[in-house]
C-alpha cells in the first residue's frame, strides 16, 4: 500500500472521496459557459429589480438555503422552502411529496413571480414531479429558469411528472454538476452500496460562483448589489440590518446601490 507525503495512502478512502468531489468540481469549471451565462442572468435580473427565487426538493432544498441570510450572499434572494420537501419532519412524507402532481402548483401559489425574477431549481435526478412541475409553472410565469442537476443520473431515468419531461428539458439554462448516478461516488469494499454522495457539495459550490459573478459584473456596471455581512464579525451587526430580512415577506424591494 503506497503513501503519500500526508501520511495516507495513495488509495485511502478520504483521498479517494476527496479527489471524485475535486474531479466533479473540475468538470463544472471546464464548462464554466453554463456559470457564466447564469451569472448573467442573475445580474440581469437584480439590475431590473428581480429577486432570485430558489427552490430543492429533498437534499436539494439545502441549495435554497445555503444562498438565504448568508455571510457574503446576496440580500435579494427568496428561498422556497417548504416543511413538506424537507426531510427534517418525515424523510419518507418528503420522498412522496416530492413525487406528487400538483404539489408545485400549491407550493408556488402565493409566491410573488414576475418576468424580471429569475428562479434557480435544484434536483440531482430532475425526475420528479415537483421540481418538473414547478419548472413548469415558473416558465408559465415568464422567469427566466436555472436547472441544477446532474445530467449523467437524469439521462438514465424515467420522468415521474405527468408531462413526462424532465428539469433539464424545460429549463432556459442547465448547470450540470458532474454527479454520478446515485450521487454516491465511493465503492467500498465488503459494502454492496456506495457512499460519499457529491450533489450538496458541487451544487452549492456551484450556486455560490454564480451568485459571486453576478456581484462581479453588477458592480462592473456600477451598481453593486446588496451582500450580506456575518453577524458575528466586529460590527457585523451594525454594518448590515440582518433584522430586516424577516420584517418583509420578500426582498424585491431590494435595489442595487447607486
Amino acid at each position: 500500500m503506497s503513501m503519500c507525503g500526508s501520511g495516507l495512502p495513495a488509495d485511502s478512502l478520504l483521498r479517494r472521496y476527496f479527489n471524485s468531489i475535486t474531479e466533479a468540481l473540475q468538470a463544472v469549471l471546464l464548462n464554466e459557459q453554463q456559470v457564466s451565462v447564469a451569472a448573467e442572468l442573475v445580474a440581469r435580473s437584480l439590475a431590473s429589480g428581480g429577486v432570485i427565487h430558489i427552490l430543492g426538493t429533498g437534499h436539494s432544498h439545502m441549495l435554497a438555503e445555503e444562498a438565504f441570510y448568508r455571510a457574503g450572499g446576496l440580500m435579494a434572494v427568496n428561498p422556497i422552502l417548504d416543511t413538506g420537501l424537507m426531510l427534517h419532519e418525515s424523510a419518507l412524507k418528503s420522498t412522496g411529496f416530492e413525487r406528487l402532481p400538483g404539489y408545485a402548483q400549491v407550493l408556488l401559489s402565493d409566491r410573488d413571480l414576475v418576468p424580471e425574477d429569475v428562479v434557480i431549481i435544484a434536483s440531482n435526478s430532475g425526475r420528479n414531479a415537483a421540481p418538473v412541475e414547478a419548472a413548469e409553472l415558473v416558465k408559465e410565469a415568464g422567469c427566466q429558469l436555472i436547472a441544477m442537476t446532474s445530467l449523467q443520473h437524469s439521462k438514465q431515468v424515467p420522468s415521474r411528472a405527468p408531462s413526462g419531461k424532465k428539469l433539464y428539458e424545460i429549463a432556459d439554462l442547465v448547470i450540470d454538476t458532474h454527479v454520478p448516478y446515485g450521487d454516491a461516488s465511493l465503492a467500498i469494499t465488503g459494502l454492496a452500496e456506495n457512499m460519499g454522495p457529491l450533489s450538496s457539495i458541487v451544487g452549492m459550490a456551484a450556486l455560490n460562483a454564480v451568485l459571486a459573478l453576478a456581484a462581479q459584473l453588477l458592480v462592473s456596471e456600477g451598481n453593486p448589489p446588496e451582500v450580506i455581512v456575518s453577524a458575528n464579525v466586529a460590527d457585523g451587526e451594525r454594518s448590515f440590518p440582518h433584522e430586516t430580512i424577516f420584517r418583509r415577506p420578500s426582498p424585491r424591494n431590494v435595489q442595487p446601490k447607486s
